[in-house]
């Protein structure tokens, strides 16, 4: 890969479907620093820049602790429908289910 000539976000998501597993988010924005070889004024200015652009991309997902993966590796919502027979209880399973990751998500 052309370092140079990819975009932050390139690098980024190259690192982590290279390493296979989420990595912390300064880990990776410094990863991806090195690899560009690019002169940085101010390493907290250049942190702050990648990592913006890796939250604003959709291939990149947060896991929590300050986890970054891949949202490929993440299997597609389903959505269910209301009106199928016998879905209240799982559907009050999913929502707790999903307000609880919504929680983990937050913290």
């Amino acid at each position: 890969m052309n370092y140079a000539k990819s975009s932050e976000t390139d690098v980024a998501y190259y690192i982590l479907s290279k390493k296979g597993e989420p990595i912390y988010y300064k880990d990776l924005v410094t990863e991806v620093i090195k690899k560009k070889a690019k002169p940085v004024q101010s390493l907290s200015r250049a942190i702050a820049e990648v990592y913006t652009q890796i939250n604003m991309d959709s291939r990149f997902h947060h896991v929590g602790k300050s986890m970054w993966g891949l949202t490929e590796w993440n299997p597609p919502e389903t959505k269910r429908s209301s009106s199928a027979a016998g879905t209240s209880s799982s559907a009050s399973k999913s929502s707790r289910r999903r307000e609880k990751l919504l929680e983990s998500i937050q913290e």
